[in-house]
């Protein structure tokens, strides 16, 4: 039997997080759009992928094989030093950036989540992407975002996927994976936004959209939906302009 793990290069008490952040990573490398060719190791890639993303089917993947020994102390070293609560006592940006992805790895999201939202209110300019290579903000921050979509904070959700799309834009990481990101972040922007989050936010949200080179068809709709919100809080002047610019986009997009 093939030993998943290994072909994915996680341990064997990886977080569904740190399977997906493998995966993600591997596939870039041999993916048939990249090598030219189907290869026997992508095909096992994408296999061991399939059955360790899934609960169930990981569950009896692992009641099928006897762990060694040697392999059970060598993971239980690990719990002599507490990380985690190593990160808690310490109240600087960097120690609580690396407290929040620790969670989100570690099987914690409520706390990841709940931490990152404290933070982004208690600390004027806080940044996760300040402290971790740019590979790993990338792939655990959009991570972040999905669990911040499953709790209903779509705000936050957008500022975190607004900066990894930009980062896209700059230099290519998720490749492959980036319509995926584009997508989650057009869903939220389109059907979540909205009656999620007070105006002045939801403007904020709906013009970082406009730069995210969604496309004519969807700045229209964005810039009808800024109209909206600025008619609401009274700024009808401004509404007005929104919407004759979102008319001129719909008249290109024709």
């Amino acid at each position: 039997m093939k030993d998943y793990y290994k072909i994915l290069g996680v341990s064997r008490t990886a977080t569904i997080a740190e399977i997906r952040c493998a995966y993600r990573k591997k596939a870039k490398i041999l993916h048939p759009d990249i090598t030219g060719e189907d290869s026997k190791a992508f095909r096992e890639l994408v296999a061991a992928y399939e059955v360790l993303s899934d609960i169930k089917s990981r569950g009896l993947f692992d009641e099928s094989v006897l762990f060694k020994q040697s392999n059970f102390h060598r993971e239980k070293n690990f719990e002599s030093f507490d990380y985690r609560k190593w990160l808690l006592d310490r109240t600087d940006d960097e120690s609580r950036a690396k407290l929040i992805f620790f969670d989100l790895l570690h099987n914690n999201e409520d706390e990841a989540v709940r931490e990152f939202k404290r933070m982004n209110m208690e600390r004027v300019g806080f940044r996760l992407s300040r402290w971790f290579t740019r590979e790993d903000f990338m792939d655990y921050g959009f991570i972040l975002a999905e669990e911040l979509v499953l709790r209903q904070e779509y705000y936050d959700a957008v500022i975190l996927l607004d900066q990894i799309i930009r980062m896209e834009f700059s230099f290519e990481y998720f490749k492959l994976f980036f319509p995926e990101v584009k997508s989650l972040a057009r869903h939220i922007l389109r059907n979540n936004i909205e009656g999620a989050v007070n105006d002045e936010l939801a403007i904020d949200a709906w013009e970082r959209a406009l730069e995210l080179r969604f496309g004519k068809n969807d700045d229209a709709f964005f810039l009808l939906k800024i109209a909206d919100s600025y008619e609401r809080i009274g700024d009808f002047q401004t509404a007005k302009t929104c919407r004759n610019e979102a008319s001129r986009i719909s008249a290109e997009a024709k």
